[in-house]
């Protein structure tokens, strides 16, 4: 039984179209949707949604946000997504390292609203290393 999912930005549509399976990256975890599942509303955290149309995953990074699941339609509503497909892997490689060496140099000084930044900013570049295929 597919699900529809729809991936939405504020500027775009980054998924639109039906799946046989979905992972989503809830704030209290990883949460997998299969059809005629509950409906269900919960937040998600900075991470990687994975999507099965077929025998193929793909990958979209994340940017928090909300997912609601009705009837086998799943909205997926965040405040930034890029497919990973889009994602350049160097990049997003030379992204994670910078990231993390800003976060390790947070944590020494010990200041609580660098350290905030540092881990948010770390967060989006695992995802969107993650979701180019990068092992982290």
């Amino acid at each position: 039984m597919p699900l529809t999912v729809r991936v939405i930005t504020p500027d775009k549509t980054v998924w639109d179209g039906d799946v046989e399976e979905i992972i989503l990256p809830s704030t209290s975890g990883q949460l997998g949707i299969l059809g005629g599942h509950a409906p269900l509303l919960t937040a998600l955290d900075t991470g990687v949604i994975r999507v099965r149309p077929d025998k193929d995953w793909k990958s979209i990074a994340v940017m928090g946000g909300f997912a609601e699941v009705e009837q086998d339609e799943i909205k997926v509503l965040v405040n930034s997504a890029e497919a990973g497909d889009d994602i350049d892997k160097e990049t997003a490689k030379a992204d994670y390292s910078a990231a993390q060496s800003r976060l390790e140099e947070a944590n020494k000084t010990g200041e609580a609203s660098e350290q905030m930044k540092a881990t948010s900013a770390f967060k989006r570049a695992r995802a969107r290393l993650q979701a180019a295929g990068g092992l982290v």
